[in-house]
């Protein structure tokens, strides 16, 4: 497996309708790029065997909390997974294989985690995006159940969640109603590059945050600030004729810009290089 045939897969996995994405398997192939020879298949059965010894703990009346409780266990009790507090922005966190192996996290991939399990069991789950910290809950209409994944799972309601969000921004945040409406999974597999983009870019590897724009465009094609950052990034990278077209394209998009002027400066320089 190498570089181009994860971009390829990953590519592939997400044409498709957005209820027909395997959420794990695109995850799978993000790290691919990174670890070429890991075997996703290896990793999907490791979420079908955790999901046949979860379902002999479950019990035998379905009540939601109670479900969460048997899911709760078995993850955090006995396989022991956990949030990297301590490496929060260790880009392993973000690669499911490694999640998988090393049962650390940050909330997004030990959501996925978690919702991957719990698919499993007949009991779905879906994303929620909150800023600064994704949440989970189950799909069942009109709950206002959320599940924190990076603590333990922790059970929680929109006051909880109100809370959570001022320890995040330590200050108080208004909690809106859209910071607690769920997300598709291209927006989740959106918010796992868009991490790893940041991470890369806090530690100058320029060309693996390139690698995670590229793979969010595929996601979102004519996201108008995501091709000014593969601009920008070409244009560091000494690439400058698709940096000139990601920041035309941009311009056109966006014209009126609070970086417009800076990006039309770095245009004028382009085209006296060329």
């Amino acid at each position: 497996m190498n570089f181009s045939s994860a971009r390829q897969y990953f590519a592939q996995e997400i044409q498709q309708p957005d209820e027909h994405i395997d959420l794990a398997k695109a995850a799978l192939y993000i790290a691919q790029e990174e670890y070429p020879n890991i075997d996703p298949e290896e990793y999907l059965n490791a979420f079908d065997t955790m999901a046949v010894e979860l379902q002999e703990r479950l019990p035998s009346q379905r009540y939601p909390l109670r479900v969460i409780q048997s899911i709760n266990q078995y993850l955090y009790d006995d396989l022991g997974f956990a949030g990297n507090q301590k490496d929060y922005y260790d880009p392993r966190n973000s690669f499911l294989n490694n999640v998988i192996e090393r049962r650390l996290g940050i909330p997004i991939t030990l959501a996925l985690v978690y919702m991957e399990v719990s698919r499993r069991v007949d009991f779905p789950m879906v994303g929620v995006g909150m800023p600064g910290h994704f949440l989970i809950r189950p799909e069942i209409p009109d709950t206002e159940i959320f599940i924190d994944a990076f603590n333990f799972g922790e059970v929680m309601f929109p006051q909880d969640c109100q809370e959570r969000l001022n320890q995040v921004y330590q200050q108080p945040v208004q909690l809106q109603p859209e910071f607690l409406a769920t997300v598709s999974k291209r927006q989740l597999l959106a918010r796992i590059l868009a991490n790893l983009k940041y991470i890369y870019l806090n530690q100058q590897e320029l060309e693996k945050a390139l690698a995670a724009v590229e793979r969010i465009l595929l996601l979102f094609p004519g996201a108008a600030l995501e091709l000014r950052d593969r601009g920008l990034l070409c244009y560091e990278l000494g690439l400058f004729a698709q940096a000139a077209n990601d920041l035309e394209t941009y311009l056109i998009k966006a014209p009126q810009a609070e970086d417009a002027v800076t990006i039309r400066q770095i245009l004028s320089l382009l085209k006296r290089m060329s």
